[in-house]
């Protein structure tokens, strides 16, 4: 299984803050037990990669490493413990990495080693470098196989489009978790960045009516006009917060029964109050997936008196990403540029590529690397 592999290959690493990314000529890696090589095709970026790799973020990560996020690629080569998975084959690679000993232990590859000792060595010493490059090394668990005659084919997706899936798995984790019903009401809080759109996005596919909060009108009308354009029956409505809690509160409850809440609160918005307001519309009994950072999530008395059950997430399970791949091979998503607008670089444009990311966000919006 080898022998079929280069002898080296081309990466994005980054060898320190300060030089900033290199193309680099790096040694193909190799299978072994637990693992497969994957020939990448589409690499995502996230819209805070930029931050990540020069430093704004002050993330944790091992050095020299090559960057990277979730992907779409083939499988190359496997290791010989490989029982379903198959060379050629069409998977998603996730980012989510897990101590095989402790699958609480996690972190996300070239991203953030989580700061504890047992992932800081797995992300040192077994799984450092992420998906910029033209092969890439992960675990078999990781490699989440897709329908490619049914995505690619008679649905119509690209390799590049299907990174999206790299924002939507997300929003569905934390929608999976507070076991979000269809003709239920969310709120999807802030809706108009790259991942509270996925979750507008997502919950609309699971069957749910989405009140979709955020504090540009602008947006949040191309946000809706975006998600009727490929479900013109979907139940959507919008709202501009303030910054006053009880007004935003009185507007919310003019919507009806609220079920629940999902919020993507940016670190930037941490101290915001459009949550508490959020939060305090709920029907008793209400649930709240937190996948952000808002530092104050509900007035105390509220939670308390109306049974509200508040549960935090980070990113999603296994059982999620195939619940998920499943819809999507369902035909329960847009098709085309209703589904996703992707714009893809190569390695060489790196510069270019991260900087669009940064800029090129929101629902429907996606930016990858091509290998």
């Amino acid at each position: 299984m080898t022998s079929r592999l280069p002898a080296q290959n081309r990466a994005l690493q980054l060898e320190s803050i300060e030089a900033g990314f290199q193309i680099k000529k790096l040694p193909t890696p190799q299978p072994g037990l637990g693992n497969a090589i994957i020939r990448i095709e589409a690499a995502g970026i996230l819209s805070y990669h930029r931050e990540i790799y020069n430093g704004d973020r002050h993330y944790s990560f091992p050095i020299p490493i090559v960057g990277g996020y979730s992907a779409i690629g083939r499988i190359a080569a496997l290791g010989p413990d490989a029982t379903s998975l198959k060379e050629g084959q069409l998977v998603y690679v996730d980012c989510v990495i897990r101590a095989r000993d402790d699958p609480d232990s996690l972190f996300l590859s070239a991203i953030h080693d989580s700061s504890a000792d047992g992932t800081k060595k797995l992300m040192r010493d077994v799984w450092r470098d992420g998906t910029f490059a033209e092969f890439a090394r992960f675990p078999l668990e990781n490699c989440i196989p897709l329908d490619e005659a049914r995505l690619c084919g008679s649905l119509g997706y690209s390799t590049q489009d299907l990174a999206y899936i790299g924002y939507l798995i997300v929003s569905f984790g934390g929608l999976r978790d507070i076991k979000l019903e269809p003709g239920e009401t969310i709120v999807v809080t802030p809706a108009t960045g790259g991942f509270g759109g996925a979750g507008v996005q997502v919950a609309i596919a699971m069957g749910a009516r989405v009140i979709a909060m955020g504090r540009d009108e602008k947006k949040l009308a191309k946000l809706k006009e975006y998600v009727l354009s490929g479900s013109p029956n979907a139940q959507i409505e919008t709202m501009k917060t303030t910054g006053d809690e009880a007004e935003d509160l009185a507007t919310l409850q003019a919507f009806g029964i609220i079920d629940a809440v999902l919020d993507f609160t940016p670190p930037q918005g941490s101290k915001s109050s459009h949550l508490r307001s959020a939060t305090s519309a709920l029907r008793r009994n209400g649930r709240v997936s937190l996948m952000g950072f808002a530092e104050q999530p509900v007035v105390p008395w509220t939670f308390v008196s109306n049974n509200i059950t508040i549960k935090g997430k980070l990113m999603y399970e296994r059982e999620d990403m195939i619940q998920f791949v499943k819809m999507l091979e369902r035909g329960l998503f847009p098709k085309g540029k209703a589904f996703v607008d992707t714009k893809s670089f190569p390695l060489e444009d790196w510069k270019a590529g991260l900087d669009t990311a940064a800029e090129h966000t929101g629902i429907g919006k996606h930016v990858v690397f091509t290998p």
